[in-house]
């Protein structure tokens, strides 16, 4: 058999339980009737869920170190391609929106639990260094996070209907109450935080925390998720049970658009540095981070088994995270993983 000839990985970022495919020519003996070829990820072997002679597609292994990893097929010398692998930086979480990073590179994640129940602890911090603390302790279900334009952490409970304004030392104030299902937050530039009601409505809260309706949207399964854009306009991911989902737009007037329409199950969502809208894709067999091109679009950019949020690092980097565990790719990973950057 002639040796395999890689010629590109899709998508190039990855996580454990990621599906990946990977093109070429001579990846199969033969037509591809025979048994599939051995992959390997880095050190460990990758389970083949389909193969033939220019594609074989593999789900990521656990228990990778992280960062650019090779991946090679065939037990015999040939080409190696490489992706970047999230490595886990917080395990043993419960995270239900977005995670956060604010200015300096300080991770926060959540740990919600079962609806009314009172965890020891509400939000973990974990610094640039990879030092995880407990922050924020009696917040019932904390549920979404949001820092305003000042650096202030804001913290919602989906039970209380509640948003809390988090201090440097992690005590907390309420700010905004009687919210209804209190899922995903956003500030605008000028200080308006708004409040994702996941029976139906978006609130408009003031600085002095008075809180207005300012938009209906249908309502949603699990959770309304909040980002502001930097086009000035408030942008909604809200499953349902349809087999085709909508990411919203809402204009500064309350004026809702359709900003895509090709997602089955869209969750958290966020936007880079450079303005691109990304969105994490629950649905099974699809499941991954997606970034929204400027003709409406999707790329996906990122492959895992199921995701929850995304949250871009002020440095470069990223975090993704599922339902246990947040994943990091730094700087150099990010700028590789997008066509066009150095």
């Amino acid at each position: 058999m002639p040796h395999p000839r890689i010629t590109s990985i899709q998508p190039s970022w990855a996580v454990e339980g990621g599906r990946v495919t990977i093109e070429g020519r001579d990846l199969v003996d033969g037509d591809g009737k025979g048994p599939p070829p051995e992959v390997h990820v880095g050190p460990l072997p990758a389970r083949v869920v389909a193969a033939s002679p220019r594609s074989v597609s593999v789900t990521v292994p656990a228990g990778l170190d992280g960062g650019r990893t090779a991946v090679r097929i065939g037990a015999a010398a040939g080409d190696e391609a490489f992706i970047d692998v999230g490595r886990p930086v917080a395990t043993g979480v419960h995270q239900v929106d977005n995670p956060v990073i604010d200015g300096n590179g300080t991770l926060f994640v959540t740990y919600s639990g079962s609806r009314g129940e009172r965890t020891p602890v509400s939000v973990f911090r974990i610094r640039s260094d990879g030092y995880r603390e407990p922050f924020v302790t009696g917040i019932v279900n904390a549920t979404s996070m949001a820092l305003s334009p000042d650096g202030r952490l804001h913290v919602s409970s989906r039970f209380e209907g509640t948003v809390y304004r988090i201090a440097g030392d992690g005590s907390y104030e309420s700010l905004a109450s009687d919210l209804g299902v209190t899922c995903g937050l956003a500030f605008s530039p000028d200080g308006t935080l708004y409040v994702g009601d996941r029976t139906g409505t978006v609130f408009r809260v003031a600085t002095s925390g008075r809180a207005t309706p300012f938009a209906t949207l249908p309502a949603s399964v699990a959770a309304f998720h909040l980002a502001w854009g930097p086009d000035d306009g408030l942008y909604v991911s809200a499953p349902t049970l349809a087999t085709c989902d909508r990411v919203y737009r809402i204009d500064r007037t309350g004026a809702v658009t359709t900003a895509s329409s090709v997602f089955g199950r869209p969750q958290g969502l966020a936007f880079d540095a450079r303005g691109a809208l990304h969105v994490v894709e629950a649905l099974a067999g699809a499941s991954g981070l997606y970034r929204i091109e400027a003709d409406g679009a999707r790329t996906r950019v990122l492959a895992a088994a199921s995701l929850l949020g995304v949250a871009f690092d002020p440095a470069g980097g990223v975090v993704v995270a599922s339902g246990d565990t947040a994943y990091r790719l730094d700087p150099g990973a990010v700028a590789i993983g997008q066509p066009g950057l150095p």
